[in-house]
């Protein structure tokens, strides 16, 4: 317990973490073109369509990884500002921030492929069912932290403000998560369950494979962003100009 709590303690030190994220950001964008390319080509070209959908099935290849990271980011986001309320450390809060434009972008994503899949199966492009209507307030609520952080001026008071409304909005995930469950909707139910998978293989290995790529990929994101916002909010202290100075910036 005392190593796990001393390791915390450490990576909770900008200059730190700073240095380890630049080591693991090449290795996760590295394996998130790999797999992703590898999950896009099996998806788009080697898996077979749907026998009722047809092709316009494909778009599950991208549609159905952002949703999940739409829903994982937010999590991460919340566990980030848990730590940043509790124990203040700045790379809580910067994480927690970072994370929030990638969350959006990925929302925005799976609220766009969704309705790109909706025209030919549902007929419309857009109804006001629970999944749908809640995924478009999670768009909102990213935008929130997003906008909230960039009115208070002071960036840790900004953070921590915005990180009530993280744990706010964790409400919405469970709503997301079941609302095909809990009410009549046109959203088809989870085909990937604990207890298995509706999915054929063919379709389900690259659809995976998608979902791990978006992983790598949000990994990278994340720590560069982090890492940007560090050296920005940190800009006058020694260690920053050292790097400055190393060209290492």
């Amino acid at each position: 317990m005392k190593h796990w709590l001393a390791s915390f303690h450490r990576l909770a030190s900008p200059p730190i973490f700073f240095r380890l994220a630049g080591r693991i950001m090449p290795w996760s964008l590295a394996l998130a073109i790999l797999s992703g390319g590898i999950g896009l080509v099996w998806g788009l070209v080697y898996a077979p369509a749907d026998y009722l959908q047809g092709e316009s099935v494909r778009i599950l290849y991208i549609h159905v990884p952002a949703a999940w990271m739409s829903l994982a980011i937010w999590a991460f986001m919340a566990f980030a500002a848990i730590a940043a309320l509790v124990w203040r450390t700045k790379v809580a809060e910067t994480l927690a921030m970072a994370a929030a434009p990638i969350g959006a972008c990925f929302t925005a994503i799976t609220l766009l492929t969704g309705s790109l899949w909706g025209r030919p199966t549902w007929g419309t492009y857009w109804v006001w069912d629970a999944r749908l209507t809640s995924e478009l307030i999670l768009l909102f609520l990213y935008l929130g932290v997003i906008g909230l952080y960039r009115t208070i001026e002071d960036p840790r008071r900004a953070a921590r403000a915005a990180s009530v409304l993280i744990l706010v909005g964790l409400v919405n995930l469970p709503i997301i998560r079941y609302s095909v469950e809990w009410w009549s909707t046109l959203h088809q139910p989870a085909s990937i369950r604990l207890s298995g998978s509706s999915i054929h293989p063919q379709m389900l290995w690259p659809l995976l494979v998608m979902a791990l790529a978006t992983k790598f990929y949000f990994l990278w994101a994340v720590l560069a962003r982090a890492r940007m916002m560090l050296a920005e909010n940190e800009s006058n202290k020694q260690w920053v100009r050292d790097l400055w100075r190393e060209g290492r910036l």
